[in-house]
């Protein structure tokens, strides 16, 4: 892996961004192989990412925001609190607008469900993009609590919680009658937008180091909100203690990992 930490933060962010992409594929890519997938090992999956999600908000991104804005000379609570309740809201705000076209998608073609499934998967994809590249571009910029071993972490929690986004895009999408190949392109497409997101990250990290604490706590405030809105509610509906499970490893493997190597 020493190749990869001497990369330039842009470089980084995009392969770690790329490989999300690609894990999105991967999930989407098993709609050419089955109808269905075993329910308990997506909720394990989907728990353990959020475990590591969890994690990764405060250790990769919230502890540097608030390090960071002390040093800057600022209150050490005041800019971490305002970009982490922002992030969140953020995402409230697209979750409130999507259900509005439930109705759509409930009424609608196939082809209307697809849009409505990818815009709803890609619309909490942007900010898990930039967190990592955010992540990358604090680390390179020697922010305390930040690395670039935690950003990779982050990205692989990232990762794991985008097999099951191209599974739960997909697989609906086939079980409605979309043929293989258009179900596998709704279910890759909403992981798309993250390598370009991720390498944005780096460009507002690097440029706005003043701005870093309300960035890196806005990362951090939109992936709590995701795993609230989304992780946590879809993995405890029927294996509640297979996520609970999930999400004690996943916090537990990245806590160490995260102090361990950062």
């Amino acid at each position: 892996m020493a190749w990869f930490f001497s990369l330039s933060p842009a470089a980084q962010a995009l392969l770690a961004t790329l490989f999300t992409y690609f894990v999105t594929m991967l999930g989407a890519g098993l709609v050419f192989f089955f109808k269905e997938m075993n329910q308990k090992a997506l909720d394990l999956m989907m728990g353990f990412a959020a475990g590591v999600m969890i994690a990764a908000s405060f250790w990769s991104l919230l502890e540097p925001a608030v390090e960071l804005s002390a040093e800057l000379g600022g209150s050490a609570w005041a800019a971490p609190t305002a970009g982490f309740l922002l992030g969140g809201l953020m995402i409230i705000g697209s979750d409130i607008a999507l259900s509005k076209a439930a109705a759509i998608r409930s009424r609608g073609t196939a082809a209307k469900r697809s849009i409505i499934l990818s815009l709803a998967v890609t619309l909490h994809n942007i900010p898990e993009g930039l967190a990592i590249g955010v992540a990358f571009g604090g680390a390179a910029l020697g922010v305390e609590g930040a690395s670039a071993a935690g950003a990779s972490l982050l990205a692989l929690g990232v990762g794991l919680q985008n097999f099951p986004e191209g599974v739960c895009v997909a697989m609906p999408l086939r079980r409605d009658g979309c043929s293989r190949f258009k179900s596998f392109l709704a279910g890759q497409a909403s992981g798309a937008v993250e390598p370009v997101a991720g390498v944005l990250g780096v460009l507002f990290t690097m440029t706005m180091r003043s701005a870093l604490p309300y960035i890196l706590s806005f990362s951090a405030g939109a992936m709590i909100a995701v795993v609230c809105s989304e992780l946590i509610p879809e993995s405890f509906k029927d294996n509640k203690v297979i996520a609970s499970l999930g999400v004690l490893l996943g916090f537990s493997v990245m806590m160490a990992l995260d102090v361990a190597l950062g």
